[in-house]
């Protein structure tokens, strides 16, 4: 079976339970990861976990190499992804301490982040209408009702710039707009993983109701944020578990062979050096 690939986010460094621990240091075409890879064995499978601001959290979410992490996933064999990420809400629904698998992205960078490995002399174009792996998410979804987590299937992500948090205007313009959560990070990883022909699923965690809630008269702070992520964590470790124990030994979506009609260079134009860069990535198309 192909390793399960985990992104952990904002106060998840680590993953309990896991056997056979191997630390991983990889360089890529595109530059360094987050921080070095640990590979080893959950619930009987193999799984690739990669701290997303390094185990130091060091790392601003404007700076993130997600070319590197996403390619470093790639290169270790991942077919199937989740992110794990801490975000604000914006519904009065999604609570503090609630769980959600989004199924859409609205990105708000401005392209600040590097989002595609194309480009130097290749042009692709994948289909991104549906942004991440339904199979997947009913994965992570079942996980989370299985553990016990006020969990929600659905509903759209805005991927502001950061790293200060939204201010008022911006909070009550996002909620007019139908946006459900907020974070910084996810929309490229995204992207990459589409482009890589990963599955990609988000497992949001609540931490706060950003800043636009009238009723609750504390402003965001890091001090709510810390909280609310401690007491998530442990939870999302158990979905975690409970996601490699559950998932399927093949995959059924199409998200494996995403760039098979999104390639619009032809194969006699692409340079060598951008040919031999995303080999691991487009080799397969180019034979």
């Amino acid at each position: 079976m192909p390793r399960i690939g985990i992104i952990g986010g904002s106060g998840v460094y680590d993953i309990a339970g896991v056997k056979n621990k191997k630390m991983e240091k990889l360089s890529t075409p595109f530059g360094e990861p987050s921080d070095e890879f640990m590979l080893g064995e959950l619930e009987g499978k193999e799984v690739v976990f990669l701290p997303r601001h390094s185990r130091s959290h060091s790392v601003l979410p404007t700076d993130l190499n997600y070319r590197a992490n996403i390619y470093g996933m790639k290169k270790l064999g991942v077919e199937r992804m989740v992110s794990i990420s801490a975000v604000g809400s914006l519904r009065e629904n999604l609570k503090p301490l609630d769980m959600v698998v989004p199924d859409q992205f609205v990105d708000r960078t401005n392209q600040a982040r590097r989002s595609t490995f194309f480009g130097d002399g290749i042009v692709a174009h994948v289909s991104f209408a549906d942004p991440v792996c339904s199979h997947l998410c009913d994965v992570v979804y079942n996980a989370g009702k299985i553990c016990g987590a006020a969990i929600h299937r659905g509903g759209t992500y805005i991927n502001m710039e950061g790293p200060p948090f939204s201010t008022r205007a911006e909070s009550l313009l996002y909620r007019s707009w139908g946006m459900d959560i907020i974070g910084m990070t996810n929309m490229p990883e995204a992207k990459l993983a589409r482009e890589a022909e990963i599955c990609f699923a988000t497992l949001a965690m609540v931490t706060d109701y950003d800043c636009w809630y009238a009723k609750c008269h504390e402003e965001v702070s890091m001090d709510m944020i810390i909280n609310n992520m401690k007491k998530n964590v442990e939870m999302a470790k158990a979905i975690i578990r409970t996601i490699v124990r559950d998932m399927p030994e093949k995959r059924e979506c199409e998200c494996g062979s995403s760039l098979r009609h999104a390639i619009m260079t032809p194969k006699e134009m692409i340079p060598p050096d951008t040919k031999k860069k995303l080999d691991i990535i487009i080799g397969k198309y180019l034979k």
